[in-house]
């Protein structure tokens, strides 16, 4: 018996569908049958070759959910529930931390772990079913596995997809204080699940750049209380605006999430003397921005912060909230293409020209 996956051969490559072997699971290992798998902006960064040591040809799909058609000795998922045949599952995409390196164990930091693999991005497709865009997802031994919680379907989960553990990973990285006033820069999948978490953890108030417009619509849905389209206003206009509205201080915490480096210089000025700036949109290099380290940094205090990828319990933390916050957090709403294996180029093509703010593949 074999399965189908979509293969991306090399960047810029038209992508092919193969054939694969079902694989049998080995001890600790679980087979998925793929439900559904997101198209994200790191899947169209993929196809444009902008990410450094992809092994070609890959299958794409770092976050999916799945039901666990056959496990080798597994019984339980990474928080102790029990786990059979028929759950409905997703799973960490990080793979194979050494939890030995400086970074594991000093700096306990494992998403800077040099030995760290990547589902759908680090695995070629010589490995086998290791990426979303299939029919099935082999899970090897030590990949965590949590069951969705009950009442979360996997249309929430998945049009939250990376972009609601990144967004999640982002507000806790802020040290955002309950009453404070939050600027969210991008309204994209991370954006808009950064600014529902601001709004959960209690900002006084959440403003939000970014474009088109339909996805400012939909970010009210998801505690924001205004927006600027970046289309429209200009960087004068908005910091106008934003100074009226925090009595001339300036926000207390600006959230990154737009993969501009001219955003950069934007929320630094809008950010108040001593707030906290996190960056997280710029997974890949698009470039760099004059910035001036004593005004925009130093005179203001600032913190400044990365955020690169999430952990696993950023992956837990997202999970609880999406099941006791779910109408706060309504992610299929951000679904705007269902595609089969047959059209994920279709998705990727829609996700890149900004057609749908979020396409899914649904083998």
């Amino acid at each position: 018996m074999s399965l189908r996956a979509v293969v991306m051969p090399a960047p810029g490559e038209p992508l092919r569908i193969e054939s694969f072997p079902r694989p049998e699971p080995g001890p600790g290992e679980v087979l998925l049958t793929t439900v559904a798998s997101e198209v994200c902006g790191t899947d169209v960064h993929l196809w444009h070759g902008r990410l450094a040591g992809v092994p070609y040809p890959i299958i794409p799909g770092h976050v999916s959910v799945g039901r666990v058609a056959e496990a080798n000795g597994v019984t339980h998922d990474a928080m102790g529930a029990p786990l059979a045949p028929g759950d409905l599952v997703t799973f960490l995409d990080v793979h194979g931390t050494c939890h030995a390196c400086y970074h594991c164990t000093v700096a306990r930091q494992p998403n800077r772990c040099p030995s760290r693999r990547v589902y759908g991005i680090t695995f070629p497709a010589s490995d086998g079913l290791m990426g979303g865009w299939s029919e099935g997802i082999l899970l090897r031994a030590g990949v965590r596995i949590l069951r969705l919680p009950e009442g979360v379907s996997e249309e929430r989960f998945i049009g939250g997809g990376c972009g609601l553990f990144t967004g999640f990973a982002t507000v806790e990285r802020s040290g955002l204080a309950m009453g404070d006033v939050v600027l969210v820069q991008g309204a994209g999948p991370v954006g808009l699940a950064a600014a529902a978490f601001a709004h959960l953890r209690g900002a006084g108030q959440v403003l939000m750049i970014g474009a088109p417009d339909d996805r400012l619509r939909l970010a009210h849905r998801f505690g924001v209380d205004t927006t600027f389209d970046l289309f429209t206003t200009d960087v004068r206009h908005r910091k106008d605006r934003i100074l009226a509205l925090t009595g001339d201080r300036g926000v207390d915490v600006v959230l990154e999430a737009s993969g501009n480096p001219a955003a950069v210089a934007e929320g630094l000025d809008v950010l108040r003397d001593g707030g906290s700036y996190v960056v997280a949109g710029h997974y890949t290099d698009a470039g760099t921005v004059p910035l001036n380290p004593h005004l925009q940094m130093n005179r203001k205090h600032v913190e400044l912060r990365g955020q690169w990828g999430t952990d696993f319990h950023h992956l837990v933390g997202a999970l609880r909230m999406l099941a006791r916050h779910g109408d706060a957090l309504p992610f299929e709403a951000v679904i705007g293409g269902r595609y089969p294996l047959e059209r994920a180029e279709d998705a990727l093509r829609d996700v890149e020209e900004l057609r749908v703010t979020k396409a899914i593949i649904v083998p």
